[in-house]
C-alpha cells in the first residue's frame, strides 16, 4: 500500500528575496506560519513558483532546512528536487531526505527531452536513491516532454513513487492515468483543474493560487473531499478570474507581484524574470479586487 502523503491543498510557495537578491528566510518563515494559520495543507518549497531554476545548489538546499525545520513537522514539507540531470537530481534528493522533508517533487527532464523509456529510467533511479516518498510532476509546457499514462502505469510499480502532480491541461490524460495507476495519487497541477481532477479520484491541488488564498483553496479540497461538491464547484469557479491573471505572464511572476501588492516583503524576481507588463498588472489587479483581495 503505497503512503498518501497530503490531500488537499499544497502551496507551492514563493521564494522571497532581500534587496541584495538573497533568500529572504525572516519573510518565508512569516509565510509559513500564515499557511499553517490558514490551513494550507502541505509546503512544497523550490518548486517552480519558488524560482528554484535561479537558485544556487547551496540555496537550493538552504531553502529546504529553513522549510523542514521551521515548520517542523506542523505539516507536511515536499522538497522539489526535480533536475534534467539524473545524477544531480539523486544528489539534491538525497540531500533532502537527510535535511527531513517529508517527501520530494520531482518534474520531468526538461530541455533533454527523454523518451518514455528514458523517463522510466530516470525516476526509477531518482526513487530507488532515496527512502522518502516521490510525486512526480508533469509539466510538458514547460519541459517539453509528457509523461504517458502507460509510462505512469510502469513507474507506479516502483514502491515509493506514490503521486504525480498533473499539470498537462489535459482532462482525458488525467482519467487514462486515474484508470491505469489507481495506487498513484494524483494532484491537480493546474488550479482551474482542481474540481475536475478531484472527480477524477484527485487527492488535491499543487497550487499557486494558494499563496494568496491559502484558505479558499484549502477549502474548495475540503468541501470536495466532504462531499459539498456543490460548494467547492461554487469556489472554484469563483477563483476563475483571479487563476487566469495569476498566469497572464509566466508563473511566478504575476503571483510574486500579487503578494508585494497584498503588502508581502517577497523582494524581486530573478532574470530572466521580470517585472509585469503595465496592461496585465491591471489586469491581475482587477481580478484581486474581484475576488475581493484587499490591497
Amino acid at each position: 500500500m503505497k503512503k498518501t502523503v497530503f490531500t488537499g491543498s499544497g502551496v507551492a510557495i514563493i521564494t522571497p528575496f532581500t534587496e541584495d537578491g538573497k533568500i529572504d528566510f525572516e519573510s518565508l518563515g512569516k509565510m509559513l506560519d500564515y499557511h499553517v494559520e490558514n490551513n494550507t495543507d502541505a509546503i512544497i518549497i523550490c518548486g517552480t513558483t519558488g524560482e528554484a531554476a535561479c537558485m544556487s545548489h547551496e540555496e537550493h538546499v538552504a531553502a529546504i532546512k529553513f522549510a523542514v525545520d521551521y515548520i517542523d513537522s506542523r505539516i507536511p514539507v515536499i522538497a522539489g528536487t526535480g533536475s534534467n540531470d539524473t545524477e544531480y537530481g539523486i544528489k539534491l534528493s538525497k540531500e533532502a531526505e537527510n535535511l527531513g522533508a517529508d517527501a520530494l517533487l520531482c518534474v520531468t527532464p526538461y530541455y533533454n527531452k527523454a523518451t518514455q523509456k528514458g523517463l522510466i529510467e530516470h525516476f526509477t533511479k531518482i526513487a530507488k536513491s532515496v527512502c522518502i516518498p516521490v510525486i512526480l510532476y508533469n509539466v510538458p509546457s514547460r519541459t517539453g516532454v509528457n509523461i504517458k499514462p502507460e509510462t505512469l502505469k510502469e513507474l507506479a510499480k516502483v514502491p515509493n513513487i506514490v503521486g504525480i502532480k498533473e499539470a498537462s491541461g489535459d482532462i482525458a490524460q488525467a482519467a487514462k492515468m486515474a484508470a491505469l495507476c489507481p495506487e498513484i495519487d494524483i494532484y491537480s497541477g493546474n488550479d482551474d483543474m482542481i474540481v475536475p481532477i478531484m472527480s477524477l479520484g484527485g487527492k488535491g491541488v499543487i497550487s499557486v493560487l494558494a499563496n494568496v488564498a491559502p484558505k479558499e483553496t484549502h477549502d474548495i479540497c475540503q468541501k470536495y473531499l466532504d462531499g459539498d461538491v456543490k460548494a467547492s464547484l461554487q469556489l472554484q469557479l469563483e477563483a476563475i478570474e483571479l487563476v487566469d491573471a495569476l498566469f497572464c505572464e509566466v508563473n511566478p511572476i504575476p503571483v510574486k507581484t500579487a503578494m508585494r501588492l497584498l503588502g508581502w516583503n517577497v523582494g524581486t524576481l530573478r532574470l530572466p524574470l521580470c517585472e509585469m507588463e503595465e496592461k496585465n498588472l491591471e489586469t491581475l489587479k482587477s481580478a484581486m479586487k474581484n475576488y475581493g483581495l484587499k490591497f
